[in-house]
C-alpha cells in the first residue's frame, strides 16, 4: 500500500484528505463517474482532478452561456416554450437537489482517458451538486460537438427489428421490436 505525505494528506480540492468525510467526498465523485460511464474506468483518479466550485451562481452563469443556443430552439419548438428552458432547468434542479445547500464540484477532464476527449468534443462541463444532508449527488454533464461529428452521427445507419420481421412477436402474441445496432 501507498504511504502518503502529509502534504498530500492536507488540502485537497474536496477538503483535507485527512479527515474521513472529505474522503467519502471524493470516493463518491469517482463512483458517480463510473457508474455514468461504465465504458471507463475512473478509479485512478486524485482530489486534484477535481475542483471545489465557488457556488451555485458562478455555474448557473457557465451553464447559462453554454447553453443558449438550446434556449433559443426550446421557445420555437411547440408545446415547449411556454416558460424559458434556463428557468425550467434550473428549477427542475433545484427541486431534486436544493441548490442552496450543496456543495459545487467540477470534474477537470485529462481528454484522454475519458469520454469528454472523444473525437468531435468541441467543449464540456462537468458538474456535481452533493447535498449532504440529503445525501445525494446530482451529477450534470453536457458537452458541445463540432458539426462534423454531429453530420456523422446524423448520417449513421441505423437497424431495427420491427414487428414485420420474424414472427412478430413472442409466444403469447405480443409485437416486440428493439435496437439491434445503434452505433452514435
Amino acid at each position: 500500500m501507498e504511504s502518503s505525505s502529509p502534504a498530500e494528506l492536507g488540502q485537497s480540492p474536496v477538503g483535507p484528505l485527512s479527515d474521513s468525510g472529505s474522503r467519502r467526498t471524493l470516493v463518491y465523485l469517482i463512483l458517480t463517474l463510473n457508474h455514468i460511464y461504465p465504458d471507463y474506468d475512473f478509479t485512478l483518479l486524485r482530489a486534484q482532478h477535481f475542483r471545489k466550485e465557488e457556488g451555485v451562481p458562478a455555474i448557473e452563469e457557465t451553464v447559462d452561456a453554454h447553453l443558449v443556443e438550446v434556449g433559443k430552439v426550446w421557445e420555437s419548438t411547440p408545446g415547449f416554450g411556454e416558460e424559458p428552458f434556463l428557468d425550467c432547468l434550473w428549477s427542475a434542479i433545484d427541486e431534486v437537489i436544493d441548490l442552496k445547500e450543496c456543495d459545487v464540484y467540477s470534474y477537470q477532464s485529462d481528454l484522454e482517458n475519458d469520454p469528454f476527449g472523444e473525437k468531435g468534443s468541441v467543449w464540456s462541463f462537468n458538474y456535481f451538486f452533493y447535498n449532504r444532508k440529503l445525501k445525494r449527488i446530482l451529477y450534470f454533464s453536457c458537452r458541445g460537438l463540432s458539426k462534423s461529428a454531429v453530420e456523422l452521427s446524423v448520417t449513421t445507419d441505423y437497424k431495427y427489428n420491427t414487428d414485420d420481421e420474424g414472427d412478430g412477436g413472442d409466444e403469447d402474441g405480443v409485437a416486440t421490436s428493439m435496437a439491434n445496432e445503434m452505433d452514435l
